[in-house]
């Protein structure tokens, strides 16, 4: 989350429902997080936070016991457990460089307020919700430019050009 301080962050610990996956994450105890409508979030509920990739790591053991499902563009990778199917977090096409985390698979008495956003990612809005002046995002086939003005974002799309060899 955009300003806030090493000192507000606090060490959470999470898991699927197995165990099998295991994690910790540095993160707010007050949580905002998203609820997104789009196709994959609707079906599974997919509520989350997002941190930097940097914040999230991943128990050394866990790695085998995961899979990852991919559509659409592919960019979001929603990772889960190959023995107990839950998803515990996932890396967002809104945030590539980040991790969503859903924030009902924290184990640890660490979360004192959540805070709940709804995010328009069937649209394709949801990248308004975490990008900040001057972002600049290259996927299949776009590039996508978003700049934080005061009346609210300005996102531009622009097809790439294939060149040919």
């Amino acid at each position: 989350m955009a300003g806030v301080s090493s000192d507000e962050l606090v060490t959470h610990s999470g898991s699927c429902h197995c165990g099998s996956v295991k994690y910790t994450v540095l993160a707010p105890s007050s949580l905002e997080v998203w609820r997104c409508n789009c196709s994959i979030c609707t079906k599974k509920q997919n509520h989350h936070f997002i941190v930097p990739r940097s914040r999230f790591i991943l128990s050394p053991d866990s790695e085998k016991y995961l899979t990852t499902y991919t559509f659409n563009t592919g960019l979001a990778k929603h990772t889960f457990c190959k023995t107990c199917g839950v998803q515990s977090f996932y890396t967002p096409r809104s945030n590539p460089d980040g991790v969503g985390i859903a924030p009902h698979c924290i184990d640890s008495d660490t979360v004192t307020n959540i805070v709940y956003r709804d995010a328009d990612g069937r649209t394709g809005n949801s990248l308004l919700r975490i990008l900040t002046s001057g972002v600049v995002l290259k996927s299949d086939g776009f590039i996508i430019i978003c700049c934080n003005r005061k009346s609210g974002f300005i996102v531009i799309l622009k097809k790439k050009k294939k060149k040919y060899s």
